[in-house]
């Protein structure tokens, strides 16, 4: 999930129907007038309702949390409203240090569904698999919950336990005890493959990941004595994180130019990302990007530059599809709204947004490092999922010209086995190092 760190506006939330207006009208005063003796209305007495009639006493404040969540969540799979407790957790994710077991995670039709267990976490060495559901959270049931409700169950005091139970394919459920700790995101890991190939993995785009990178270059140049013969960017199992970090790590790798443009509704949604001149920190060195179905947001921003600057060789398979821009508005005293508010498209006009970015070479997963059983979800297939259209629509086509070794449009991604991405065992960067050894004058496969 993509976030800013730029807050929009302030708002106090003092009564319903005031806030309502603003939400749903924006701040055209004569719209909010046109709905107030109907829509609004029906909102008032419909809480006042529940209050009176419900079987159990129900305060207006959960009441109205319930009211803007359900508002926030229809719109598309990313919207929601935060209370309090949820926007100090997401600005905890953000920072790079939270409490948890250490899993990313999305709501599929009701049911929460793992992407990835955060190397080097709990949920990591306790055998949590992408695709698996979480069912339950200490014997209490997790479908049709919420997103930000799920997380906040999985959540809690380091050295705290928590019981998963876990629905995996061709297995009866299970339960998974885990030890919650303080989650220490360490979104960049690196090492020197033979032949001075340079490799860096990075898992999500915090506030740190842009230094980490430098860093992780800069010690292994060194370690190749002064210069690398190629170098591997994997960005598999990234689900994304933050803008800002995504166009750092970006123009860590091209020499100027634009790395990202965003296009919504209102004027100040457009904007155009640059990579500052003459910031790439290893030029002229061959360069592939691994990506795959669960590369998202951040991670098919940064692919989707490098491969439109032709500074690189994106290989694996097609990337989730998440192209969409979440603001993150607080809402003084009482939380923040998460809103889409516009769509992103790489430097030559291609949208993300439900296409994802699509490699130019094809590496498929071997049978014997996929999981089990498990497909991947991509951002096409989610309920309400949006689709650029009209002021939206892509500029241009919204993939690249096909190629011979193009992704059969629908096949099946699998995802990989978490533990072995970078090492020995690990056939997609195994066919990354073979195909720079081809070509080291770093021609793009196009």
């Amino acid at each position: 999930m993509i976030g800013t760190r730029h807050m929009k506006f302030m708002v106090p939330l003092r009564l319903l129907v005031p806030l309502f207006a603003l939400l749903l009208y924006g701040c055209n005063s004569s719209a909010a007038d046109q709905v107030s003796a109907s829509d609004l209305n029906l909102l008032q007495d419909a809480m006042r309702e529940v209050e009176q009639s419900y079987v159990v006493p129900v305060t207006p404040g959960k009441l109205v949390d319930g009211a803007l969540k359900g508002m926030l969540t229809r719109l598309d799979p990313h919207s929601d409203y935060m209370n309090e407790t949820e926007y100090r957790e997401l600005l905890a994710t953000t920072s790079g240090q939270f409490g948890g077991v250490g899993i990313e995670i999305s709501v599929e039709e009701g049911v929460p569904q793992v992407i990835s267990a955060i190397d080097g976490t709990p949920a990591a060495a306790a055998g949590i698999q992408p695709g698996d559901r979480i069912v339950k959270a200490d014997g209490q049931p997790t479908v049709g919950m919420d997103l930000s409700e799920v997380v906040r169950r999985l959540r809690g005091k380091p050295g705290t336990r928590v019981t998963l139970t876990v629905a995996r394919t061709n297995r009866a459920s299970f339960d998974v005890p885990i030890t919650r700790a303080v989650i220490h995101v360490e979104s960049v890991k690196s090492a020197l493959q033979p032949g001075r190939v340079g490799y860096v993995r990075i898992s999500t785009f915090d506030e740190n990941t842009g230094d980490e990178v430098r860093a992780a270059i800069a010690r292994l140049r060194q370690e190749a004595g002064g210069r690398f013969a190629g170098f591997v960017l994997d960005l598999r199992n990234d689900a994304g994180g933050l803008l800002d970090s995504a166009v750092e790590v970006s123009g860590d790798f091209i020499d100027g130019g634009t790395v990202v443009t965003t296009r919504g509704r209102e004027a100040d949604e457009n904007r155009v990302y640059d990579a500052p001149a003459h910031s790439d920190l290893i030029p002229g060195t061959p360069m592939v990007v691994l990506i795959n179905g669960a590369s998202a947001s951040a991670a098919e921003i940064v692919a989707g530059a490098l491969q439109d600057h032709h500074r690189a060789t994106l290989m694996g398979t097609r990337s989730f599809g998440k192209g969409s821009v979440q603001s993150i508005l607080p809402i003084e005293g009482h939380g923040a709204l998460r809103l889409t508010t516009a769509l992103y498209y790489t430097p030559s006009g291609r949208s993300i947004q439900g296409h994802g970015v699509t490699p130019d070479v094809v590496l498929t997963l071997p049978k014997d490092e996929q999981v089990a059983n498990a497909v991947v979800t991509y951002e096409s297939d989610l309920f309400g999922t949006l689709k650029p259209a009209g002021a939206l629509a892509p500029k241009t086509s919204p993939e690249p010209a096909a190629s011979p070794a193009a992704p059969v449009a629908g096949a099946a991604d699998h995802p990989i086995n978490p533990k072995l991405i970078g090492t020995a065992q690990d056939a997609q960067l195994k066919g990354a190092l073979d195909w720079l050894r081809s070509h080291p004058t770093g021609t793009t496969a196009r």
